[in-house]
């Protein structure tokens, strides 16, 4: 079992499916996925496929547990190829060992030689033959038959999860799948993996969500009223999710004509009154960071949801990379001072993007969500999270502002200044990007200039956040401390719990709250440590961003590596005690 090179407790089962575009290999693990969720087990699914529109590669990776779990797999347990088409570009995604077992349709191609030189226990099925005896079934379904009797999964959990993922398509295609499910499940019955029949259940209510659809949750959590977009891989599944829901709670939401005017939108929208939001990637985000200086300067509150993903330029649209958090922090022309803001995982994706929404609102700012292909688009089966109780909200002038003159920028002590909208015909005020004196008038007066300034920094410096801004998970008599963010945080978090069981004494932070970084905090923290940064891109981002803000100490070290492979636990482990050694 995969589970044993970590040293835990936990029973682990990792399944990968592959096919070319058009087989169903998504729609095995979509269904596999559910099942598992309704037998009483957590687990999660990533998906891998090329940048074509249609058709090309297509695989799923599946790691089925009995507790919570948000990691990859080390290598899978049971590949099953629907074909294989194309499978040398899942090489390094879908690793094989010897300990690997093998199922393909044999009536088709034969394993590629690199699944051969693997050690992997092949066995071949003659998956055609069974379709072609049942009316209107499917290879993928006879194939998930052969996968669920393999991990011991029961057929009354993927008849469930079957009518919830085909019912749509109607009762026939329901039963017919179900009918080739069967059919599957009567092969290879001497040979089943060590899987859930050795399992403890837990029959507690659970969700089946994405990060995408947890971000867009959180959003609506937080009062989220207008959201618009252009579509962008792999952010779109965001607006995907809103739609429903946004137009269901009295919102709206737009498809616009591209990026520029989607950030205009939710300026304009948000201008008007109410929580508003867009979400994009990489290149999306280059277009609109005009619009984004417009919301910092003119102190417009809008919530940026950027899910990264490999560049530049097109670069590698489908899969997961942390590059672009230079992007994120240093983009804006000026000095635009606003928060960049980052889950650490699916799970918490939901209470980050409520956070970050009530942020913007109360700090009347643009916030930048930091997110990426693999935290965005990998479906997980997890406990509910409940929703952050917030006292944050949009600052707006009392009936006293009718009696005097409005200054929409006037400097307090907290730097945040009541916000009217427009109706309020006492309280109208000028919102644009020009520097402005406190009245909202444009001005090129170098004391407005620098007085506007230093306000729109200070209401950021100044504000309390609490104890959201990173998750920090002290060891006793620690000599090293590790600082990473974003989707490098779990496989981080497991290296070090597991390092720690073996007698090391390493401390770990990560990063949700980037900026404004907590510089005061981070230099207590790592006191006489030693620092190691892990994050998921090629020149080390974060690393320098905090050299720079001498938020860590000089001698700190970085461990950077580039997508699209994602870091593993048992990867991470070696290379950290390297490390350690190197520190003594």
């Amino acid at each position: 079992m995969a589970n044993s090179l970590l040293e835990t407790d936990q029973h682990r089962l990792a399944l990968s499916i592959s096919g070319s575009g058009g087989t169903g290999a998504v729609t095995v693990g979509l269904i596999l996925l559910d099942a598992v969720a309704k037998a009483g087990f957590y687990g999660n699914m990533t998906r891998a496929f090329g940048p074509q529109i249609r058709g090309g590669e297509s695989a799923v990776m599946l790691h089925f547990s009995d507790q919570p779990i948000e990691t990859l797999a080390e290598f899978s347990e049971l590949h099953l190829a629907l074909d294989w088409v194309k499978f040398d570009r899942f090489e390094d995604e879908i690793p094989l060992t010897s300990s690997s077992l093998v199922i393909y349709d044999n009536s088709r191609e034969k394993p590629p030689g690199l699944v051969k030189e693997s050690g992997a226990t092949l066995i071949g099925l003659d998956l055609q033959a069974i379709v072609k005896t049942l009316k209107g079934s499917r290879l993928n379904m006879v194939a998930l038959g052969v996968v669920a009797q393999q991990i011991g999964l029961a057929s009354h959990f993927i008849e469930a999860a079957l009518q919830k993922t085909l019912g749509r398509k109607g009762p026939e295609v329901v039963t017919t799948s179900m009918a080739a499910v069967s059919a599957g499940m009567t092969l290879l019955t001497d040979t089943p993996l060590p899987g859930l029949a050795d399992w403890h259940p837990t029959q507690t209510p659970r969700w089946n969500i994405s990060g995408n659809e947890a971000c867009g949750l959180g959003a609506l959590r937080g009062g989220l009223k207008f959201a618009a977009a252009y579509p962008i891989t792999p952010a779109t599944d965001i607006v995907e999710y809103l739609a429903k829901p946004l137009a269901q709670t009295g919102g709206n939401l737009l498809i616009a004509e591209d990026e520029l005017a989607a950030m205009n939108m939710v300026i304009g929208a948000s201008f008007g009154g109410v929580p508003s939001m867009t979400s994009t990637s990489g290149p999306g985000l280059s277009l609109m960071t005009e619009a984004m200086g417009l919301a910092v300067a003119a102190e417009i509150p809008a919530l940026v949801v950027t899910v990264m993903r490999g560049g530049p330029s097109t670069g590698i649209p489908t899969k997961s990379e942390q590059s672009d958090l230079n992007q994120a922090l240093y983009a804006l022309h000026g000095d635009a001072p606003h928060l960049v803001i980052a889950p650490l995982n699916i799970q918490e994706s939901a209470t980050v993007s409520q956070w970050s929404l009530r942020l913007s609102e109360a700090l009347q700012t643009l916030v930048i969500l930091v997110t990426d292909q693999h935290l965005g688009q990998t479906r997980m089966i997890m406990n509910p999270v409940e929703a952050l109780d917030l006292n944050l909200q949009r600052s707006q002038p009392s009936a006293a502002n009718e009696e005097t003159s409005y200054q929409r920028y006037q400097l307090t002590e907290t730097a945040i200044s009541p916000m009217s909208i427009p109706g309020m015909t006492a309280l109208q005020y000028t919102a644009d990007g020009l520097t402005h004196s406190e009245s909202g008038l444009p001005s090129s007066r170098a004391e407005d200039h620098a007085q506007q300034l230093h306000k729109r920094a200070d209401k950021l410096s100044q504000f309390e956040y609490g104890d959201r801004w990173a998750c920090t998970i002290p060891t006793a008599k620690a000599k090293f401390t590790i600082i990473t963010w974003g989707s490098s945080f779990e496989a981080v978090k497991e290296a070090v719990e597991t390092l720690n069981r073996q007698g090391a004494a390493i401390s770990l932070i990560g990063l949700r709250l980037i900026m404004p970084l907590r510089t005061e905090t981070l230099i207590e923290l790592t006191q006489q440590q030693k620092v190691l940064v892990i994050e998921q891109n090629d020149s080390a981002q974060l690393y320098h961003y905090l050299l720079s803000q001498k938020a860590i100490p000089i001698d700190s070290d970085a461990l950077a590596e580039p997508g699209p492979l994602l870091f593993k636990p048992t990867d991470l482990m070696p290379r950290i005690q390297t490390w350690m050694e190197g520190q003594l």
